[in-house]
């Protein structure tokens, strides 16, 4: 199948920058064979979409989502953090099913469909198996993790594992989910935070994932809480104990990293850390990552929404706007992390954090077709004096008109192709409420119901 999108703008966030004002796109089955001017010889295609007025975007790519939180969202606004997780979270996700955690994956995947994502990473969830399935099914890729942690406090008892069954656990998923569903879905080995986590099974991960060539997905100096923790039981922050065991390297994505210090911060440069800012989660309660200095000093930093829990919205167009804001105000310097950046961290830097640069995140002949089809015209975008500020300041989700994955179109025209939403929603609703009523869950009463 040769599809043609001819007479848009394409914003190719190749390493040039380039960007045609009038330009065509040209993939065949699931590759991008040709970018650029309208030379294409049309009656060489099954399919010609003139895009006359419209905006060719690589897909975004979110690094930080968690799929089984997505039936949790509004569980736990305007609550503290241990109140959050100990009361609300933890006892929500230790009561789902295999089959909640597939339509909770789903429903995720559709949120992120329509907000023009085409890659997610999970950090940590509950059945691999149930989001592999809902992963192949919406169309998408993903980077899945189960979400590990051999020791803390709090912990329900399905939980209680020691570091040998996380790990082993773990191989299973990999052994068999990895690389299914076309190559789309991946296995990545998950840890929690260093407050769940024992340095045998710090150590064990970073062994195994060497050995299976994949990523480790953990959350990071995420708390300052947790980095008093570090401190207090092994006499320094979490980032530089990581560093001590030898831990951190390439194909670790270290999730929010807000409270890193500034050699710490050099300790992620010279390891090759890759970093998932979390802008709207990390407001809430975290505090503000050095993410100007990390851009500085040459990391890799990608865009992540975090779960509903945490945010509410798991669109990476919104987490764009905030992240073009809250560095600005915070430094009281608005010439930081520019418009330009920020579209980079949510579709190349976003594929390197996932090792998938050389397969996607830029439109360039040889990759893989993951593109969407922005349509600027509404009261909200237009006008548009710089498109590339515009996409990242002004757009909203409901801009992304089209969402192709694979070749495949996953969204059109607004319309979900690959699922039916209306009936997807009703199961989400219903599988909520019962999950909540099996962990006890009891929600306070903002005004009196009548």
């Amino acid at each position: 199948m040769r599809t043609l999108l001819k007479h848009a703008m394409i914003v190719t966030m190749d390493h040039e920058g380039q960007v045609y004002s009038d330009g065509s796109l040209l993939f065949e089955d699931d590759r991008i064979l040709e970018v650029g001017s309208n030379t294409v010889d049309e009656n060489t295609c099954d399919e010609v979409l003139d895009l006359k007025g419209k905006l060719l975007l690589p897909g975004l790519v979110n690094t930080h989502v968690h799929t089984s939180q997505q039936l949790a969202r509004g569980l736990a606004d305007d609550v503290d953090l241990l109140t959050w997780l100990h009361d609300r979270i933890w006892p929500y996700e230790s009561n789902m099913t295999e089959e909640d955690s597939y339509i909770s994956t789903l429903f995720c995947a559709a949120e992120q469909i329509k907000a023009g994502v085409t890659a997610i990473a999970e950090p940590g969830g509950q059945f691999v198996s149930g989001m592999a399935r809902a992963v192949e099914k919406a169309g998408i890729r993903a980077k899945l993790a189960n979400s590990v942690m051999d020791c803390g406090e709090g912990l329900p008892e399905t939980w209680q594992r020691s570091a040998r069954e996380e790990l082993e656990r773990q191989v299973e998923d990999i052994r068999r989910f990895h690389k299914t569903a076309e190559g789309r879905v991946e296995v990545w080995f998950g840890i929690r935070t260093i407050f769940n986590a024992t340095d045998e099974l710090l150590l064990r991960t970073k062994e195994l994932a060497n050995q299976y060539g994949t990523g480790i997905h953990m959350h990071v100096a995420e708390a300052r809480a947790e980095v008093e923790y570090a401190k207090e039981k092994f006499g320094v922050q979490t980032v530089t104990h990581l560093h001590d065991l030898g831990f951190l390297g390439p194909n670790l994505l270290a999730a929010h990293s807000v409270w890193l210090t500034h050699e710490e911060v050099e300790l992620f440069r010279d390891c090759g850390v890759k970093v998932s800012h979390n802008p709207a989660s990390a407001m809430r309660v975290l505090g503000f990552a050095k993410i100007p200095r990390m851009l500085r000093e040459g990391i890799c930093v990608a865009i992540g929404t975090d779960g509903a829990p945490t945010n509410n919205r798991m669109d990476m167009v919104d987490e764009m706007w905030v992240t073009s804001l809250i560095h600005k105000g915070w430094r009281l310097d608005p010439t930081v992390v520019k418009a330009q950046e920020i579209l980079k961290m949510a579709t190349g830097n976003g594929a390197e954090a996932l090792q998938d640069g050389q397969l996607y995140g830029s439109l360039e002949p040889g990759k893989k077709a993951d593109l969407i089809i922005i349509n600027p015209d509404s009261v909200g975008m237009q006008p548009m004096h710089d498109p590339i500020a515009n996409l990242v300041t002004s757009m909203h989700s409901a801009n992304v008109e089209s969402t192709i994955c694979n070749g495949r179109w996953l969204m059109r025209d607004r319309k979900i192709l690959t699922f039916d939403e209306e009936t997807l929603i009703a199961e989400a609703k219903e599988r909520a409420a019962a999950i909540r009523g099996r962990a006890g869950i009891h929600m306070p009463e903002r005004f009196p119901v009548v």
